[in-house]
């Protein structure tokens, strides 16, 4: 598909004019998808909204999200002997209470980065004497690709695949924020992928039942913008709806397939959420007809007591308290190489996109 349109400079000029002549009072508007993120700050969109608009980031980056007791699991069921474990590699240096994956991996645990879990499945055929557990986080974006897998491990009849499940679901964590007296959001950018697989239904409630208007957009910095200007103009017209901007990608009843995939494998579950808590029916559980292809039922391991990074802010960051760069840490004790939390660790987390692409919080030289 030929983008170019989308990153049209004078089409994205034009949008910005209208944008600042729409007529409203102060706004805060939240994205909750680490690419918007990343689109935002690379394109400097932030810079030229009008004074009274607020553009803030959410919990958008699944691997930011995931609280610290899920990671040190994932970090115990690496140390078992029998385990080969897999993950993305955007898992590897996300820190835990105590460890890293890529911190065993270097003590020698055999932890290895896949590009899918098709990859672990493959790696579980080959090694039929090895506990093969593949780490699931993500999104709906991600849910259908991780419930094709254990479908296919079920079909093959294999014995050494599991999968660590800490998934998350968007829309009814949403709630949570807008009903937090600290961050007062007036409206959401919400995701672009997760929304090609659930549609634009599940956000509804946020317009009925709160008033809170949302537009699904896509990721160029055209995108944006327009779904920037949507929302302005409902705010503007005192509408409060969910529309779609985005709809090369979305369409208002989402992918029916791969939510049947989900939907046969997986079933609610509550859910931990880094700096929000715990949030009913939020996570995917593995559905007890597949429990053999769960490894917290499968494979027992020892926890730590959790404990959180003296210092780092991540959890008021994925809410929208806090920005980056009032971190202490951010650009200083917090890097990409070397990062204290999470949203600096994942190339979709808040604190690296600010890292990467503002000057914000960097130290003088």
């Amino acid at each position: 598909m030929d983008l170019s349109a989308f990153r049209d400079p004078v089409i994205a000029r034009g949008l910005i004019e209208a944008i600042s002549k729409t007529d409203t009072g102060p706004v805060k508007i939240m994205e909750v998808c680490g690419t918007h993120t990343v689109s935002i700050a690379k394109n400097g969109l932030r810079a030229v909204m009008p004074e009274r608009v607020t553009l803030l980031s959410g919990p958008g980056c699944p691997v930011c999200v995931t609280a610290n007791h899920d990671i040190d699991h994932a970090v115990a069921l690496a140390q078992r002997p029998d385990v080969i474990l897999t993950t993305f590699g955007d898992m590897m240096k996300v820190p835990g209470s105590y460890s890293s994956l890529a911190r065993e991996k270097a003590e020698g645990r055999d932890v290895r980065i896949v590009y899918s879990p098709l990859d672990a499945l493959a790696l579980a055929e080959k090694e039929p004497g090895r506990e093969v557990v593949f780490v699931a986080v993500g999104f709906e974006t991600t849910a259908p690709l991780i419930a094709s897998a254990i479908l296919r491990a079920q079909d093959q009849g294999l014995e050494n695949f599991s999968v660590f499940c800490a998934h998350k679901t968007v829309p009814i964590a949403l709630e949570a924020l807008v009903n937090d007296p600290e961050v007062q959001i007036d409206a959401f950018i919400l995701p672009g992928h997760v929304s090609t697989i659930i549609g634009s239904e599940p956000y509804r409630f946020l317009a009925e039942r709160y008033g809170v208007p949302g537009v699904i957009t896509g990721f160029e910095p055209v995108d944006v913008l327009q779904g920037v200007y949507m929302i302005l103009k409902q705010l503007e017209e005192g509408r409060a709806e969910i529309e779609i901007a985005y709809h090369r990608g979305v369409l208002p009843e989402g992918n029916p397939t791969a939510q049947a995939i989900v939907e046969r494998v997986f079933e609610p579950t509550d859910a931990d959420w880094r700096g929000i808590g715990v949030i009913p029916g939020t996570g995917l559980g593995i559905r007890e007809e597949f429990a053999r292809f769960d490894a917290a039922r499968r494979l027992p391991v020892t926890l730590p007591e959790p404990k959180e990074i003296k210092g780092c802010q991540c959890g008021e960051v994925l809410r929208g308290v806090t920005l980056p760069f009032e971190c202490k840490l951010f650009a200083r004790a917090c890097t990409p190489e070397h990062p204290v939390g999470p949203c600096m660790v994942s190339s979709e987390g808040s604190c690296a996109a600010y890292y990467r692409f503002t000057d914000y919080g960097r130290p003088e030289s």
